[in-house]
């Protein structure tokens, strides 16, 4: 299974935030949006991603203010991506070895997705469902 195939599935849409906004505004969205991290771009370029990670390390525990940190302050700014073609093994690869949650998915520079952790859990789910029933029907025959 490839990139593309899961986000056929789970569809393309990408949230983001530029550089200049406030924590707390990058946090209302990811709580609107119901996600745990979301892309830093700036135009059309990929600056950064911010995670719930970044927010407890990197304002909570050392005492910041939300409302006066700008996203561009503690956002990962080396970012790992992939492209539509990656497999879903590479990406599990990734994410283990990286220690990562969230992967984005960039096509001719331009971010056209992402990948969390539980899109890959839920993909090797489907996976392994299809197995079974194959395997199942052909031990019934």
């Amino acid at each position: 299974m490839t990139v593309n195939q899961i986000l056929s599935t789970k569809g393309k849409e990408v949230y983001s935030v530029l550089s200049s906004t406030t924590v707390y505004e990058a946090l209302k969205v990811m709580g609107d949006k119901n996600i745990g991290a979301i892309l830093v771009i700036d135009g059309t370029e990929l600056k950064g991603i911010l995670s719930e990670r970044d927010y407890a390390r990197k304002i909570v525990l050392k005492d910041k203010s939300s409302k006066e940190t700008f996203v561009h302050e503690i956002m990962e700014s080396n970012v790992i991506t992939i492209s539509l073609s990656d497999s879903l093994d590479s990406c599990m690869e990734l994410m283990s070895s990286k220690r990562i949650r969230h992967l984005p998915v960039v096509d001719n520079d331009i971010v056209v997705g992402i990948i969390s952790i539980s899109d890959v859990v839920k993909s090797i789910i489907e996976i392994q469902k299809d197995t079974i029933n194959h395997l199942n029907s052909y031990i019934s025959q």
